[in-house]
């Protein structure tokens, strides 16, 4: 199931309490945060979240490809990509067996 901004933003509501943070001020916050991440990212290069994981750019040179509708060949042009690497935490709560997420143990916990 895909996560939209929305949603994450709905979830911190009901974890924090609705009475204590207005959700007009938890999208901001969540805004801000996800602002950080992007200009960390196009400034530094990379941006590393303990428990969670690393964003990093990383330049890919021009190559030649096709274009998969008409065939025909074409320049790709240089530029750069944002990846994702997950740390151990993260990748340890997503792999975990099947039965214990079936069981009914949280499977948003990291770390």
């Amino acid at each position: 199931m895909t996560r939209a901004r929305a949603d994450i933003v709905a979830d911190i509501h009901e974890k924090l309490g609705k009475v204590r943070y207005p959700k007009k001020e938890v999208a901001d916050i969540v805004e801000s945060v996800f602002d950080i991440i992007k200009e960390t990212a196009q400034r530094e290069g990379k941006v590393m979240i303990s428990g969670f994981g690393i964003f990093a750019t990383r330049n890919k040179r021009a190559r030649r490809g096709r274009n998969p509708k008409t065939g025909d060949r074409m320049e790709i042009s240089a530029r750069r990509v944002l990846t994702f690497k997950p740390s151990p935490v993260l990748n340890a709560s997503v792999n975990r067996p099947i039965g214990e997420i079936e069981a009914g143990q949280k499977t948003d916990e990291i770390g």
